[in-house]
């Protein structure tokens, strides 16, 4: 059974009156941790790849994250074929993980055009998803606000309610959020479009160039969220840094201290995921920041 829930005679079925095609094969691909992925052969030659979940995996949500980055043309992602709370249909991006410095300085150009894609507020019209965990989006004007209570108060308490994180780290957690303007200074002067969860998980790597980025996590926040995330897990080298540095924006201040307050998050996200070593970055984070 796949997810627990669709035998596949179901699962090939449901591909098939979708698409109005009939599944010749499918077979599973590597990722997926809130649904199955498998890579699906159609009988009119087409190949895609179908996520399958439970209902609550809300893949439908995935793939309107996804059709908003594709009409930025900003940067690329699979075209969505359909999408539904339990079943998400997607192009197949042909990827044989080769990079190259050219390609890195062509995401930089990418990403910092998605950056540019601003609103009127920080959030996003809907709550989105990270890791298969609710990203409430619910606007504000005050991006540090924003972030302290959205993001890093929102997902300490899920950790801490799943005994994934220890009550005194959620304790300094809420006194940085207190004090969280000092921190972000200066603020961003305007609200931009982040995918939101650029790792090299996420990147499909085709002959040297970026063929595209999968699971998104978007919303408008302050930019250099997105790039505090890429420097956590080492996604991209120097030339990315370099090229994005040339035509996007990097306040002063971000590598001294944003990029660690940035990064909380993520370290959240997984400690709610996942506790354990986790958990401990997120207090040394704290002790880092001085709190």
């Amino acid at each position: 059974m796949y997810g627990g829930h669709m035998k596949r005679e179901r699962f090939q079925t449901k591909i098939a009156e979708t698409l109005g095609v009939a599944v010749l094969r499918s077979r599973p691909l590597g990722g997926g941790c809130v649904a199955d992925v498998r890579a699906v052969d159609l009988e009119d030659g087409r190949r895609a790849v179908a996520k399958v979940g439970p209902p609550e995996s809300r893949l439908d949500i995935e793939a309107m994250m996804l059709e908003t980055l594709a009409a930025t043309r900003a940067i690329p992602v699979p075209a969505v074929l359909h999408g539904e709370p339990e079943l998400l249909v997607m192009e197949y991006i042909e990827a044989d993980g080769t990079r190259s410095p050219q390609g890195e300085a062509e995401v930089a150009d990418m990403l910092a055009a998605l950056h540019t894609i601003s609103a009127e507020q920080f959030g996003f019209g809907q709550d989105t998803l990270i890791g298969g965990l609710p990203q409430p989006n619910g606007q504000m004007d005050d991006w540090p606000r924003f972030f302290a209570e959205r993001r890093l108060l929102f997902m300490g308490r899920r950790a801490l309610n799943t005994g994934r994180l220890p009550g005194r780290t959620m304790d300094r957690l809420e006194r940085l959020a207190a004090d969280i303007d000092r921190f972000i200074t200066p603020p961003p002067s305007r609200p931009g479009l982040i995918h939101g969860d650029v790792w090299s998980g996420n990147v499909l790597w085709h002959r040297g160039r970026v063929a595209a980025l999968i699971d998104p996590a978007i919303y408008y926040a302050d930019p250099e969220v997105e790039l505090a995330f890429i420097d956590l897990f080492g996604c991209f080298g120097r030339t990315f840094w370099d090229r994005y540095a040339e035509v996007g924006e990097i306040r002063e201040g971000f590598f001294e201290v944003r990029k660690d307050l940035y990064n909380l998050y993520p370290l959240l996200v997984h400690a709610a995921l996942f506790g354990g070593g986790y958990a401990d970055s997120v207090a040394r984070s704290l002790h880092s920041l001085g709190v």
